[in-house]
């Protein structure tokens, strides 16, 4: 694997970390929200991160409602995406 490719397939798996990231602080902060101060700070880092890649995709597709649930497609979408990229990324 090339230097580039391996510099490529190191920042995709930090954004990898960082959406697993944003997935676990979200249920955290719905299965205990008076977690703290640290919580809501630590989230406010994630979302800044994640949000520029999300928010567009979001804008293409809408979440999915399914009666009183609804699924975020656009964060599946990104981390799908990132995983297909990494794995092409660290092929070659």
């Amino acid at each position: 694997m090339s230097p580039i490719g391996a510099l490529l397939g190191t920042i995709l798996l930090l954004a990898m970390l960082v959406l697993l990231a944003r997935v676990v602080l979200d249920w955290v902060g719905v299965l205990a929200p008076s977690a703290g101060p640290g919580l809501s700070r630590a989230r406010a880092i994630v979302y800044r991160i994640t949000e520029p890649v999300i928010a567009p995709v979001r804008r293409v597709v809408p979440p999915l409602r399914i009666g009183g649930l609804s699924i975020d497609l656009a964060f599946t979408i990104v981390f799908i995406g990132v995983l297909v990229l990494r794995a092409i990324v660290v092929r070659f």
